[in-house]
């Protein structure tokens, strides 16, 4: 052993056999080999620790041995093990496997072990060392800081089970614990932040001091652990430096805290749970999240939960809370669940307040069905010397997401309380003494998220030092007279949504001055989403023209920016103040410390929110500078421009915080809507906030008693319901406390006009906007206005009761609202913690200090995926550019809805009877809006059914005309912004006159309009017309016309309902499927889209793995452009049918998706809904509120919620996959779970709960599969959207992926596909081409099955024993046996019926028999053909020639698509006659001549042909039918002659067509052949038929026969 060794000593249980030192591997092994003499010494650690540590050991242990004997026997053993790391050893099977070891190596009951490690190590080997033989003897040497502080010390030893961790162990003390702190040298600092966890923890709850250390000396401490030592130093005191010293002692310090209790309680009877703190409710998480998530990560947040239980029961006070939280966020630990460290991970969404609590039934502390909890009363002080019994109400209102207030009378009443402290008086103060000389206490400060972010940043900029007096009472802010420093690398200011510490600190920035230790050369500042959405440009704008260098690293105007270190020029600075006060605050409270004095110009209008600013210039007065405003000479006028002299803050010695006046109007307004009565305490009329004037300005206009002195403010309320609406409120000086008024206005009867709030719509959100959104839940109705709003109040009786407020993550709408829910029942409000901003104990006071009691409420437990919608007849209206094709897409529109088609100019000429260009010519733009506007409003109420509606181009550019517009979204209507390349819109409107010029460039107006038009509409059709122009495509320009019709129809069929493109096969008992499409541009799939689509029911397009040539971001770190996505959704469109799947699919899920970018993925996804996509793949581990926000307007979009588990580590029979399957089955409409197979064993427990699940009531459609080789045959099972790849693509979209085809062709290897029989019957049919189509497609998909000719004469044995056959699949049937096969089938359809003949037989089975029903697609291949080239409804007039059977299925074709009258003609008329008696719901009209028809009438633009062509001629032949050219008469538009005869191959209808009318298409009798053989196909196999394939190879017959 190294002479000089020099350990601190820890006793415990009376024995000091606690060791503290540094590079103690000597020292250990000749401690152990002098104090345990043994016969064998067994080293036990994991592979981790090994590879650093186990060789040192051996070659100590080696050295120290050799010649050392143990009585008369030889010399003691020394053996090693190495275990895997992590949780998964700490189990029976890990134990089982050191026990045999053990036996293996004829270890007895005097071996000594050693655990070298972690907990895991610690735990599990100490367990063994407990019960090998009863108990052998065993050390504890720590490797981690946890295993420190924590595990190695008390004798706990334990493993786990899969109901819960430490559920199995024993009491077992070490003989020695060493702690050799140099071993943390090798650990890294998430692991070292996991120790300080419990480090935190026991100085919570025993020794305040400790915390205070802990508190106030974070960085030293981190600094500590980051500075390696040489040369052993630190193994002798003398060698020891100042921060192995620090971290020495913080580790003894926590220790020896620990050991006491241990001493006291060594077997947890009582005092001993306190060291429990946090792990009630901590270990429940970490049983979810583990081992994604740590031990000390999972017990912070149970810490601040059970704090925060304790503040909720009013034992410990909020700056307890406040300081916990931010003590343990020095550490870098996680405080909350909505941490993103937390939030982000899929098992998060597993973590349900039912849940925690079922888990935490199952804790040692317990008594029977009571849950005990450790409850803090002070920073270093519990509540009882024990775990305290909490009941599950309380513990569910601290763990649940939302609360609901139960109305009522106060309890309280009289109310008397104050508030915390003012938000904006503590964080001008953090600044005012962060820059001042000297030092300053603060009093009052508020306790919330704003001002620890403030404090957070200041201390990164090294701007002051602070510590806590008082148990946290009192900040000590210890200046640092305006010395700043660059944050070290690495570290940006996150901000969250502190939008005043944003606005403060953009200013406080630029006085940092450059420094040659500077790692990095600016400062970053950044926040949350909603953060980088809110203006700061003005600030930045003045900022840089007074020289400062700020970048904007996104969107500019608004955070993250980046600042130099140039310090700040001063001189004169001109600032726009109309937005923000905050803005002049932030450069009036940095001026002094300019390198000139200062004059601030506010230009830009209406100077905001004065009284702020006057504030701070009162506070910069009391610090020691005094501002002086000019005024105007002679009159005396105050002027917007303020002189602010150099010089430096002079901090008081104390500085008391006045409380909080916006959050004052909270309380006083619950006193005016239940009449009672609330006084507040240091709020009065010699405020410096201008709130304090709401209730003398406000509450006493609508009807309360108020009485204010200098420091106080009471308010008597009127009786319930007797609040008085107050015409005008002018709210400009105090615009926070607007939201409160307007609660309270909604109960005021009458209509109460609140002004002067523009800036609250760039605050926490939008709150003008949101409280309009949320006040419509409880039935009242507001107008929104320029600068405020309009409330129509009613009576409380008449609100909503049960409306779930959305809280926008915003504190003042969330307490806002809980002013209305005192009076209204069952109101729920949304994201209860947004409170923590301002009022972090909100809910506890209003029940602990208000008297209304506040229940937890979880909303996750109902379902948040709302059943598929009614469809809607409400009127559709259509906005885009001038040029973009709206009147073209709303006819198409129409069409296909059945609607009525308005143009709003024609509408607007006809109404006004003069032209648009004529009116705004006359008029001006300015009467023409207000006309447009006008005439919207009008529509929108008179045709509010029914209708599309084609509006203006610039309908978008008044506000009320926008207002219009998103009310209609709201209420439920559709508008769709029809989209087009502006290139294309400006080369069209150069050849469009009948319009007035913009007076400016095309494109400018497009620029400044797209915003408007995304705002305004809930959905986008994209109308590129020259899409496919480059030239690079093989696409049919007539395939593509024909798609843009068809997409059109399918497009708005779809978002209306009224025919909604989901798979059919979605249902019990059918296969379904999808083709996982893996292009980075998809227009390279489209020239074989047919054959890759080929079986499949929809396509899914990998959104992630999209990338245009001129994106070079890496894998994993692409975001494909909006603009890109939609245009590779229209393209797809253009070309084919199939519903598409659109999946944004993450790193973390097996994608190619930043695991990070969830607010581009939530965009991206909220653009599959704009354009109309059928299928969503949304990921279970997005944000719920996104989640939820996607279901709310998805609309008949479906919603697939998945989850991907690539580590293998899930299983299918774990209660972390039933979780998620009932996560996803709450959130979407299909359930996709994917996991990862090692064996075949997987499959079948995949198939297992698959079955399982599917057997629920109302089970929704699941995806299960698992990923890999290993894995296929789960896809081969899987029944529901089965994911396929396609040998053309590029790549698979996940291992194991297959084909359709390699798919049936092993559903039928292992019987689950049988082959089956398919026949045509009829004679002649030798030379048939059905044969091919069907047996082609057979092949082409895989399917095992044949398609055979059976001809006979008439119905014989042949035919009945063929269809009673168990292979028989089904069977064409034609000529001459369409009518007399009925009398063999069990039923016919309607079609069949309607026609009297039978052209189909499919087997089915209903109610466990074999049926077999006859069908006719005679119809559907005639319609199919007609429907490719004329849209339904645009059939004007059709010709039917015949009036055989075939002419019946042609009436019934025609009829089905709308055709306005149907002549017939047939040599013998009484035959045609006949079918239309028939058919007497059409419009049949039987004529006497060909291409004669009624005077006036318009000729027909359909004419099918039902007669064969060699009885048809093109001049006079004896008995032959001669053509007349009138039969193509039609040219207004497209038309079609259909022959249905096979020969020849250009028939004289069509070769007459041809030469007649260049507007005619023709299609020949194979034409429609393929068409009805399609839908055969499909209603045999219930699979698509490749129709491009087939009819390729249908055709080269047909003409190789020709």
């Amino acid at each position: 052993m190294a002479a000089t060794t020099d350990v601190k000593k820890v006793s415990i249980l009376g024995k000091e056999s606690i060791h503290c030192g540094f590079h103690l591997i000597p020292y250990i092994v000749h401690t152990v080999l002098t104090e345990l003499p043994a016969s064998t010494y067994v080293l036990i650690t994991d592979s981790n620790i090994a590879k650093f540590y186990l060789q040192a050991f051996e070659t100590e242990f080696d050295s120290n041995l050799s010649g050392l004997s143990n009585g008369s026997h030889a010399r003691p053993r020394f053996l090693s093990h190495i275990i895997p790391p992590g949780e998964m050893s700490k189990s029976r099977e890990g134990k089982a496997v050191l026990e045999d070891f053990l036996l293996l190596n004829k270890c007895t009951r005097d071996t000594v072990i050693l655990a070298l490690g972690g907990g895991v190590v610690g735990d599990l080997v100490g367990f063994v060392a407990a019960t090998f033989m009863r108990g052998i003897r065993f050390c504890q040497i720590p490797t981690s800081l946890l295993a420190m502080v924590d595990s190695s010390v008390g004798g706990k030893t334990a493993i786990d089970t899969p109901h819960g961790k430490n559920l199995i162990g024993a009491f077992w003390q070490p003989e020695f614990i060493f702690i050799d702190a140099a071993l943390l040298e090798t650990l890294p600092p998430r692991e070292f932040s996991n120790g300080m966890a419990e480090v935190v923890k026991t100085a919570a709850i025993w020794n305040d001091s400790e915390f205070n250390s802990l508190e106030a000396r974070s960085a030293e401490i981190f600094a500590a652990i980051q500075t390696p030592s040489t040369n052993h130093a630190g193994r002798s005191e003398k060698t020891r430096s100042k921060a192995q010293e620090l971290l020495l002692s913080v580790i003894i310090g926590s220790i020896s805290v620990k050991a006491h209790i241990v001493t006291i309680d060594p077997t947890e009877k009582g005092l001993r749970n306190l060291v429990n703190f946090g792990h009630s409710i901590g270990h429940a998480i970490e049983a979810i999240l583990t081992p994604t998530i740590l031990h000390g990560e999972c017990v912070s947040i149970g810490m601040i939960l059970e704090a925060e239980l304790s503040r909720q029961m009013g034992i410990l006070s909020q700056v307890s809370v406040g300081r916990l939280t931010r003590c343990l966020k020095a550490y870098n630990l996680p405080v909350s669940l909505n941490d993103p460290r937390i939030a982000n991970l899929p098992t998060s969404k597993l973590i349900t307040v039912e849940r925690l609590l079922d888990i935490m039934k199952v804790d040692k502390k317990n008594q029977g069905n009571d849950k005990k909890i450790v409850l803090l009363s002070r920073i270093g002080a519990t509540h009882e010397q024990k775990a305290s019994v909490v009941p599950d109400s309380l513990i569910c209102k601290t763990l649940s997401d939302s609360v609901t207030v139960v109305p009522g009378v106060p309890s309280f009443n009289p109310v008397k309380m104050t508030t915390p402290g003012s938000k904006s008086i503590s964080n001008r103060a953090l600044v005012l003494a962060a820059l001042g000389s000297g030092t300053c206490r603060l009093k009052n400060l508020l306790h919330s998220d704003d001002t620890q972010v403030m404090m957070a940043a200041l201390n990164e900029l090294k701007g002051a030092r602070f510590e806590w007096e008082d148990g946290g009472e009192t900040l000590v802010v210890h200046g640092g007279r305006g010395s700043l420093s660059v944050p070290t690398k690495g570290k940006e200011l996150y901000l969250g949504n502190a939008g005043t510490a944003a606005r403060f600190l953009t200013t406080v920035c630029t006085l940092v001055q450059k420094s040659p230790t500077d790692e990095v050369e600016t400062t970053i500042i950044t926040g949350n989403a909603r953060m980088k959405q809110r203006p700061i440009g003005p600030l930045v704008t003045a900022l840089r023209a007074n020289g400062s260098e700020i970048d904007y690293l996104e969107s500019d105007g608004c955070l993250p920016l980046s600042i130099r270190p140039n310090g700040l020029k001063g001189g004169t600075i001109q600032l726009a103040a109309s937005v923000s006060s905050q803005y002049v605050s932030s450069v009036l409270l940095c001026a002094p410390y300019a390198n000139a004095s200062v004059t601030l110009e506010l230009i830009g209008g209406q100077v905001i929110s004065q009284p702020y600013i006057d504030m701070t210039i009162a506070m910069m007065k009391t610090f020691g500078i005094e501002v002086t405003r000019r005024t105007e000479k002679g009159t005396g006028k105050l002027l917007d421009i303020y002189d602010i002299p150099k010089g430096s803050y002079q901090n008081p010695p104390e500085y008391s915080i006045e409380s909080d006046a916006s959050s004052a109007t909270y309380p006083l307004a619950i006193a005016a809507i239940t009449g009672t009565s609330c006084t507040i305490q240091n709020i009065g009329s010699s405020s410096l906030q201008g709130d304090a004037r709401f209730a003398q300005e406000v509450l006493a206009r609508m009807g309360c008693e108020v009485t204010q002195t200098a420091t106080e403010t009471t308010v008597h309320g009127p009786p319930i319901g007797q609040l008085k609406a107050v015409e005008e409120i002018d709210m400009e000086v105090m615009t926070d406390a607007f939201l409160t008024a307007t609660v309270l206005a909604a109960v005021a009867t009458g209509k109460t006009r609140i002004i002067g709030i523009a800036n609250q719509r760039v605050k926490e959100c939008n709150r003008i906007r949101a409280m309009i959104d949320e006040l419509v839940k409880f039935g009242v109705d507001t107008n929104e206005l320029d600068d405020g709003l309009e409330v129509i109040g009613k009576p409380v009786n008449e609100l909503k009761k049960g409306a779930s407020v959305h809280c926008y993550d915003d504190h003042r709408v969330a307490m806002a609202f809980s002013v209305l829910a005192s009076v209204i029942p069952d109101t729920i409000l949304e994201e209860k913690r947004c409170v923590e901003k301002t009022w972090p104990n909100w809910w506890d006071d209003l029940q602990n200090k208000i008297g209304l009691e506040v229940k937890g409420i979880e909303l996750s437990t109902a379902s948040v995926s709302p059943s598929t919608p009614f469809a809607s007849s409400k009127s559709v209206v259509l906005i885009g550019m001038r040029g973009s094709g709206k009147t073209f897409i709303g006819e198409l529109a129409a069409t296909a809805l059945q609607w009525t088609f308005i143009d709003a100019d024609n509408y607007f000429e006809t109404a006004n009877e003069i032209g648009v260009r004529q009116f705004v010519h006359d008029n001006g733009w300015p009467a023409f809006r207000e006309a447009e506007t006008k005439l919207l409003k009008g529509l929108l109420s008179e045709k509010s059914q029914n209708h599309v509606i084609s509006l203006g181009g610039g309908i978008v550019e008044t506000p009320a005309a926008r207002d219009l517009l998103k009310n209609w979204v709201s209420s439920g209507g559709i508008v769709v912004h029809v989209a087009r390349n502006i290139e294309e819109v400006i080369e069209y409107l150069g050849l469009e006159g009948s319009r007035p010029a913009y007076g400016e460039p095309v494109s400018e107006v497009f620029k400044r309009r797209t915003p408007w038009f995304a705002e305004c509409s809930s959905h986008r059709f994209i109308n590129h017309v020259e899409a496919f122009a480059e030239g690079k495509m093989v696409v049919d320009p007539a395939d593509t016309k024909r798609g843009v019709r068809q997409e059109v129809a399918r497009f708005f069929n779809h978002i209306t309902g009224v025919s909604v493109n989901l798979s059919q096969n979605l249902t019990p008992g059918r296969r379904s499927y999808f083709l996982s499409l893996t292009y980075p541009d998809i227009m390279l799939a489209l020239p074989a889209i047919e054959d890759l689509s080929a079986g499949v029911d929809a396509l899914e397009v990998r959104v992630d793995l999209l990338r245009s040539k001129e994106e070079v971001d890496p894998q994993g770190k692409h975001i494909p452009s909006q603009a890109y996505v939609a245009d590779q959704i229209s393209a797809l469109r253009r070309v084919t049918s199939p519903p598409l799947i659109f999946t944004v699919r993450t790193v973390s899920e097996g994608g190619a998706f930043p695991d990070h970018a969830l607010e581009e993925a939530a965009s991206l996804l909220n653009l599959a809904i704009n354009l109309g996509v059928e299928y969503l793949d949304v990921e279970m581990r997005l944000p719920e509120q996104t989640i939820k926000q996607l279901n709310a307007r998805k609309g008949f979009t479906q919603i697939i919620g998945s989850w991907h588990d690539w580590s293998g580590r899930l299983k299918w029979d774990s209660f972390e996959a039933q979780a998620m399957y009932d996560v996803a089955a709450r959130n979407s409409d299909i359930v996709k779970m994917v996991f990862t197979a090692s064996s075949m064993q997987d499959n079948f427990a995949c198939q297992t709960f698959s079955t399982k699940t599917n057997a629920r009531p109302s089970a929704k459609p699941f995806i299960a599969i698992n990923m890999g080789a290993a894995g296929q045959l789960s896809r081969i099972l899987n029944t529901t959207f089965s994911p396929v790849s396609h040998p053309l693509q590029p790549s698979r979209a996940a291992p194991g992926q297959i084909s359709f085809a390699q798919v049936t062709k092993a559903l039928h290897l292992i019987g689950d596909l049988p082959a089956k029989k398919f026949y045509l019957f009829g004679s002649p049919i030798a030379h048939s081409l059905s044969p091919t189509l069907h047996n082609t497609a057979f092949d082409i998909l895989g399917f095992p099955h044949t398609y055979e000719l059976l001809e006979t004469s008439g119905i014989d044995e042949d035919i009945k024993n063929t269809i009673n056959s168990p292979d028989f699949g089904g069977a064409s049937v034609t000529i001459p046996h369409k009518m007399n096969i009925i009398s063999l089938l069990d039923r016919l359809t309607p079609a069949a019926k309607a026609m009297g003949a039978v052209n189909t037989i499919i087997p089915q089975t209903e109610g466990g028999s074999r049926v077999l029903v006859g069908d006719n697609t005679d119809w559907l291949g005639i319609r199919g053909s007609i429907a490719t080239r004329i849209a339904v409804g645009q059939i004007h007039a059709a010709l039917v020639i015949g009036a055989g059977g075939t002419a019946r299925a042609a009436i019934h074709a025609l009829s089905d698509l709308g055709a306005k009258v149907i002549y017939v003609w047939n040599r013998t008329r009484s035959r045609a006659e006949e079918i239309r008696t028939s058919n007497a719901e059409a419009n049949i009209q039987v004529i006497n001549e060909l291409g004669s028809w009624p005077n006036g009438t318009t000729p027909p633009n359909v004419v099918v042909s039902t007669i064969p062509a060699s009885e048809t001629s093109l001049q006079d032949e004896p008995d032959r039918l001669v053509y007349p050219n009138s039969l193509f008469a039609y040219r207004d538009g497209p038309a079609i002659v259909l022959d249905l005869a096979y020969k020849p191959v250009e028939t004289p209808l069509l070769k007459l067509a041809k030469m007649t009318a260049s507007n005619w298409d023709t299609a020949q009798g194979v034409e429609v052949l393929l068409q009805q053989g399609y839908a055969q196909f499909e209603k045999w196999t219930n699979r698509r038929c490749p129709e491009g394939p087939v009819s390729k190879k249908v055709w080269e017959v047909y003409h190789s026969r020709a």
